[in-house]
């Protein structure tokens, strides 16, 4: 007896992955503050990050994409995100200042996507832009919590991480600019198509 088709949708592979990967938030953050274990915070931060385009990719391969896995896996990046920022500003490896300037495009974002809710649309689709900007901030962020526990590495993960730090964080506002300008268009179109209905 096969399994009904809305499960089928549901316990795939790259859903799996984005399970494992929501997973491994609470686990970095009792390694980082709980076990004060920042390296292996750092190494599971990684993987979780790094294995962000494992999901899509087998998503697509394998022919599983689903609905569910199209909300959780920018769900799953945005609390990478949310959750390491704000642990590594506590930890003092990230100043303040950069944390705010991500966090303020999430919130920006935030209000656009609720105003495209009220006007009944869902999300613009993801730009390759954003996810550019997700991946580069998911390695750099790992490596600059490397690059402040470990003094062996600092000398190659500091300059690295920062360097993938300030491209993910500007390309990120490039992105949220986009997906403005998306739902801006979306808009101008549904108000000239009920003015054309009237």
């Amino acid at each position: 007896m096969g399994q009904p088709a809305g499960m089928g949708r549901i316990l795939t592979i790259p859903n799996f992955i984005t399970f494992a990967r929501l997973l491994g938030v609470p686990v970095f953050l009792y390694l980082l503050f709980g076990a004060h274990q920042a390296v292996a915070a750092a190494i599971v931060l990684g993987v979780g990050g790094t294995s962000d385009w494992v999901d899509g990719f087998l998503a697509r391969r394998l022919g599983q994409v689903s609905r569910l896995g199209e909300l959780l896996d920018p769900l799953a990046d945005r609390l990478y995100i949310i959750a390491t920022l704000v642990a590594l500003s506590i930890r003092d490896v990230l100043p303040w200042w950069f944390t705010i300037a991500l966090l303020a495009r999430e919130a920006f974002l935030a209000v656009v996507l609720l105003v495209l809710r009220r006007n009944g649309y869902g999300p613009p689709p993801v730009h390759y832009l954003g996810k550019t900007a997700t991946f580069l901030i998911l390695v750099a962020l790992p490596m600059l919590l490397l690059a402040a526990s470990a003094h062996v590495t600092h000398g190659w993960a500091y300059p690295i991480g920062w360097a993938l730090a300030w491209w993910g964080l500007v390309l990120y506002w490039v992105a949220g600019g986009l997906y403005v300008f998306q739902a801006v268009g979306a808009l101008r179109e549904a108000r000239q198509a009920r003015g054309a209905a009237v």
